[in-house]
Parts: C-alpha cells; structure tokens; sequence
C-alpha cells in the first residue's frame, strides 16, 4: 500500500488472539517511518526506526483499554507500563495486560475521556512532518460513548494522519466504526508455523514445542504460556475435575466451596477455566467417534479423557458446549461469578447425567 501511494486513513488489523495483529501493526508502523526503508522492511537502525521499536516515537500514539480508578483516567496514564510489557511480549493479550496491572476483577475499557485526548492530540502538528498515527489497540472495549465521539474524526481526519485499529472481536464494534476502516484480516497461525517460533525463540525440543502448538489452536501466545508453563494444564485439569465430581452428583457444601474459591480468581481466570471445559469437551467427542488421533491433549489430561469421555455423548454434548458458551459471554460482561457458577454446576448436573 505503501509503495502504492495508497495508504488508507482508517486501517483495522483484525484477528482472534495470538495471531500477530499487534505485532505487525507496530512493524507496519516502523515501515512506515522508516527514513531508510527497502522493498521489503524498514531499516532497523535509523532513529526512525530505533524511536518506533521502542514505542516513543513522537508522532505515535497508544490508546489501548485501562481500568479506570481515581489515578487511572486515560491510556498515558499507564504508557510506560504497556511500552514495556509490549517489549517483553508482542504477543500481547488483554488477559497478560490486566494480570501485569494486578486489575483482572475489573473491566477493561476505553473511556470517553480517552476519545476527548485523541481529538487532542491528533489536532496538534506532526513533530517530525510526517504521519501523525494513533493505534487503538482492543476498540471493541470502546464505550458507546467514545465510539461516537471518533466517528467524525476517523471519517475525516487531519491532513498526513492514520487511525490502525488492532481488533480481536470486530462484531462487538458499531458498525458504523466498521464502515469507516479498511480491514486486514489475521487468521490463526498454523500448528508448523507456531513449532518453528517456539523452537527458535525456547530452544526447546519440537516435541515439545508441536504440543503446545496443537493445544494453543492457532495462538502463538497461549503456545508460549503452554510451553513455559507445562503446570498450567495440571492446574486447569484439577480444578476441572473437582467441578465435575461435584456436578455429577451435586455436593451442595462442595460446590458452595468450588464457586467461592473459583468467583476470586478473577474474570480472566475463569474464562479459560470455561476455554478448558470447551476443550474437554471436543476431545471426548473425538475419542466417542473414534477419531482418538485428533485428541490435541495428552499425559495425565488424556488419561482422564479416556474415563470422562462416556459421560459425554450426542444428546448432551451441544447443550454443555451452549452452557458453557454462554457462562463465557456473561463472564465478559461482568455477571455475578458465584451466580453465574452455581448456576453452571446445577446444569451440568442435569446434563451429565443425561443416558447416552
């Protein structure tokens, strides 16, 4: 596009996490900036480039979700905490950002107030006379407020200026943010592609590494936390079988003491301990139609597969995947934990005592 002449003013990098959109984003923007650039890339070592890889370059701005508290109003509030988060992971998911701000019971967001600063800045001159970029990073967390408040400006922005949205979930955007960008879609990373990364980056064994690409599906992050946390699975795998002891035949006090403990762990923690169950569930499935080969678990977590799978068949498997699915959906929108679990417990009850 750049060679083109022909560089949109409104660009959105979409794709699920871990496939890189962040990254590329970035990698665009040094490219962009770039006073030596080739055909190919950006130099690397002009101050351009050097100013970009670190996320200070003068004429590059970052919006990206906070939770907002009394000294946390606005994205610049917490810059130097994402610049280096960032650096150390590319990566990046809002899961790793909100962990690292010890903030995963709140909501991540992007307030109006951030909307009132982006008018702001985008109306002062550029400082090096070249493209003045704001990268919004997760706009999907956009209140309606703010949303509203960019549309204008993302139709008809200053002179030498470029919006690049890097957006995990474009369904959750008003459309009319939709309308006025150009998407690049990003897809899930294929399983050799994410072996090769880890092996060069860990240096570890491709066994390994093709483990805990088959089990991430698609996200280079989640390989990564995979391959440096091998506990990560045990964990996930205990706590997911003590839910289905309990639910099988219903301990109240059990299950009142699983939920308490579960409700504290934060909104993100409990989303994956949902992803797992989802997980658990596909690989039953698999092993009942006797396509063992496409389990993506093994070890301890196969083993366990191996007995759980007859509990898991045709006539409940749709409704546990809907229950769990949609505990998923309220989860992100802030539903009351404990209810919300208690809930869970009780249906699963009902369904995995379902006769095959």
């Amino acid at each position: 596009m750049l060679q083109d002449g022909r560089v949109p003013h409104a660009l959105m990098f979409t794709g699920p996490e871990g496939s890189g959109n962040l990254p590329a984003a970035f990698a665009f923007i040094q490219y962009l900036f770039c006073q030596n650039k080739t055909a190919e890339d950006s130099c690397g070592v002009c101050a351009s480039c050097l100013k970009t890889s670190k996320l200070i370059h003068p004429d590059l701005h970052l919006v990206f979700p906070i939770p907002i508290s009394k000294h946390v109003r606005t994205s610049n509030d917490l810059l130097p905490e994402f610049r280096e988060l960032f650096l150390e992971t590319p990566y990046l998911t809002i899961n790793d950002w909100f962990s690292n701000l010890d903030a995963e019971n709140k909501q991540p967001i992007i307030p109006s107030d951030e909307a009132n600063d982006i008018l702001k800045k985008l109306s002062y001159t550029s400082y090096e006379g070249g493209y003045k970029i704001m990268v919004i990073w997760q706009p999907e967390k956009m209140n309606a407020s703010s949303a509203n408040k960019l549309l204008k400006i993302l139709e008809e922005p200053p002179e030498q200026t470029l919006f690049l949205l890097v957006c995990n979930h474009p369904d959750q955007l008003l459309s009319t943010i939709i309308s006025r960008v150009q998407q690049i879609p990003f897809y899930k990373i294929e399983t050799n592609d994410i072996v090769k990364g880890l092996v060069e980056q860990f240096s570890c064994q491709e066994s390994a590494a093709r483990q805990a690409a088959m089990l991430s599906d698609g996200n280079y992050r989640e390989a990564q936390l995979l391959l440096q946390h091998n506990d990560g699975g045990e964990a996930h795998l205990q706590n997911f079988r003590n839910f289905m002891l309990i639910a099988l035949k219903f301990d109240a006090p059990k299950a009142v003491s699983w939920v308490d403990e579960n409700a504290r762990t934060g909104r993100e923690k409990q989303k994956q301990f949902l992803q797992y169950g989802l997980e658990i569930f596909r690989d039953c499935l698999m092993l009942n139609f006797g396509s063992a080969d496409l389990i993506r678990h093994s070890g301890e977590e196969k083993e366990f597969i191996k007995k759980f799978s007859r509990f898991v068949h045709q006539r409940n498997y749709e409704r546990l995947l809907e229950e769990f699915n949609s505990a998923f959906y309220h989860v992100e929108r802030n539903a009351n934990p404990k209810i919300l679990f208690m809930d869970l417990v009780m249906k699963t009850n009902e369904l995995i005592n379902l006769p095959a």
